[in-house]
């Protein structure tokens, strides 16, 4: 089975109807056994110190320099080029210079459903699968999508899912780990004992997390540390495809994260108010074309927002510790 990488989120049901395993290399990076290693390896290769983290990251895996996911492990890599990061369509040009079949994918701005529809149906020609059997394979993750919504839900509602397990389970969702089955296992026993635990009573501050997954390696157990809890994760969790549909053009039609941010602040400001959630912590990544989009999440989001900027896989440094515990005893 052939292995496919991805940058980020893309129709993954059209690797899996492929009979091809999806790796996101994001994942890959952020979980290896030294990822600020890999951040190194891209530089020394001559990847500029402002290039943004991740994607320095995520080349090294492609290029598999240290074996972190061995060598020719991943044959080909769809590429997101329009609706991620700014740096994507160069760092897949260096690529292409070692040899990798590179898929271009796009997110057309605006939302035009009709080159939504082409792209979609470009990778899966390309992928050498069907529409029909993307479909059926949408099927059966949306079982497992339910599943993780369920999680999700349970953080809020219940208060028997931390922190951290919200962020994982839904960013899970991106590749299903590469093999849909074994998470879907994955998801029930932690599904399972969640719905056990019944109501916990908790009253610690409830917080947001908006913005790209944070490069920071221990910064949901931080965060609990200090006594409060993170009950939304806005882009995992629009990995996890948050909203029933039957359609798949649909479906990364009104997926927010790709697209212009007032989709994304719709999406956030409703999940503040249902959630109860006093502040919100806005990640942002160094050097990110996001970064200005923080001048307009603050004019329409209607809660105290702390904006906190990370660079390379590394613990929370102190000055950013410290602006955490000010924000939070300022809302306390």
């Amino acid at each position: 089975m052939k292995k496919i990488g991805m940058t980020t989120t893309i129709p993954v049901e059209a690797v899996f109807a492929a009979g091809c395993i999806p790796v996101d290399l994001n994942n890959i990076f952020i979980n290896s056994t030294d990822p600020e290693e890999l951040v190194t390896v891209a530089e020394y290769d001559g990847y500029p110190r402002s290039a943004c983290g991740w994607i320095k990251g995520m080349y090294s895996i492609a290029a598999a320099r240290l074996g972190v996911y061995g060598p020719g492990g991943i044959d080909a890599l769809v590429a997101v080029v329009e609706g991620d990061c700014t740096q994507t369509q160069a760092m897949v040009e260096t690529l292409k210079e070692s040899g990798m079949e590179v898929i271009p994918f796009s997110y057309p701005y605006g939302r035009n459903r009709h080159l939504l529809e082409l792209q979609i149906n470009q990778l899966i020609d390309r992928l050498g699968t069907t529409y029909e059997d993307a479909l059926r394979s949408k099927s059966r993750l949306d079982d497992i999508r339910r599943k993780v919504r369920k999680l999700d839900d349970l953080t809020w509602q219940k208060n028997v899912v931390s922190s951290f397990d919200n962020h994982y389970y839904q960013i899970c969702c991106s590749d299903f780990n590469g093999d849909y089955q074994a998470f879907e296992r994955d998801v029930d026993a932690r599904l399972s004992q969640a719905l056990s635990e019944g109501h916990v009573a908790d009253d610690r501050l409830r917080l947001g997390y908006i913005g790209v997954p944070t490069i920071f390696t221990d910064f949901y157990d931080v965060i609990e540390d200090m006594g409060v809890r993170v009950v939304f994760n806005e882009v995992q969790r629009q990995f996890a495809m948050p909203y029933e549909t039957s359609d798949l053009i649909e479906q990364y039609s009104i997926y927010t994260y790709p697209y212009d941010v007032y989709a994304r602040i719709e999406d956030i400001s409703r999940e503040v108010e249902r959630r109860g959630i006093r502040g919100l912590i806005h990640y942002t990544q160094s050097f990110c074309f996001r970064q200005i989009q923080d001048l307009i999440m603050r004019k329409h989001v209607d809660v105290p927002i702390l904006t906190i900027e990370g660079d390379s896989p590394t613990p929370l440094d102190a000055r950013t510790r410290v602006r955490i515990e000010s924000f939070i005893e300022m809302l306390a």
